[in-house]
């Protein structure tokens, strides 16, 4: 059951119950994660600093609405023996998440994924957890999963809370690079991390690569964006999205996104009265 439930809460969070609070926070439509103000700039050679940053800020921040998304994938992950496997990930704005995954034609697990906290169901070996967050963001080796971040992970929307004053941004070879001015701070539980991040837009200000350090470890974790598609309504969707997490844990997760369908579906979800219920630690 541990492989199929980790495949699937991490491949719908890509590397909930618990809300997660940055230091200093400031309420906005798009906060997740605030990033404090330094005086450190350093700048690659090959780039510049950008002028006009609330063009840059309404492109990366302000996106269509979408009610519901419903994304055919194809799973490749490097610890698990049966690959690639096929996936239905459904995505209903601010709701919930859901996810169907199958190998050779048969159903699998299935999952689904509430502000409330997670569950999944493993049909093979008649299993099922009910859960937080808390197990997810550890597994990761982060502190800042939400389900507002899950929906931005999924989509390739920017997850950081950016304001003019707490980032540096550069137009270089590739599009544009944003970088943290300071270690970025999160508290959950009483604890402290602190992380330096890094995101690189295209040319058009699609999301093509993020990168968390944790500046106290070896502990990182990078999402990368690929063939960006757009649908009606100026929605944009990756085809292709990659979680790289390094350091105490390692693992490679691959999305392959084949086919994207904006109309709504049903999501059942039940747990059969002879399923265990069984504990991730």
């Amino acid at each position: 059951m541990k492989n199929w439930a980790i495949l699937l809460i991490i491949t719908l969070t890509i590397l909930s119950c618990k809300s997660r609070k940055a230091l200093n926070q400031t309420s906005s439509e798009n906060d997740s994660i605030q990033v404090e103000k330094s005086d450190d700039k350093n700048d690659p050679k090959n780039a510049k600093n950008i002028q006009d940053r609330l063009t840059f800020y309404e492109k990366i921040l302000l996106h269509p609405k979408f009610e519901h998304v419903k994304i055919n994938s194809k799973i490749t992950a490097s610890d698990l023996r049966v690959s690639p496997l096929d996936a239905t990930i459904y995505i209903e704005n601010d709701k919930k998440t859901w996810a169907n995954i199958s190998f050779w034609g048969i159903n699998a697990a299935r999952a689904i994924i509430t502000p409330e906290g997670i569950k999944a169901i493993d049909k093979y070996n008649k299993n099922y957890i009910d859960s937080d967050f808390d197990y997810l963001n550890n597994f990761l080796n982060v502190n800042f999963i939400d389900y507002k971040t899950l929906e931005k992970l999924l989509m390739g929307r920017t997850f950081m809370h950016i304001t003019n004053s707490n980032s540096n941004i550069v137009k270089n070879n590739e599009g544009y690079q944003l970088t943290s001015i300071t270690n970025q701070k999160i508290v959950t539980d009483d604890v402290v991390r602190e992380y330096k991040v890094e995101m690189q837009y295209t040319d058009d200000f699609n999301l093509n690569w993020v990168k968390l350090q944790d500046v106290k470890s070896n502990d990182a974790i990078e999402i990368v964006y690929e063939n960006w598609e757009t649908f009606p309504n100026e929605i944009k969707l990756p085809k292709n999205v990659k979680i790289i997490i390094k350091g105490s844990k390692s693992s490679q997760i691959l999305l392959e996104n084949t086919k994207f369908d904006f109309s709504r579906m049903e999501t059942p979800y039940s747990v059969p009265a002879n399923y265990k219920k069984i504990d991730i630690k």
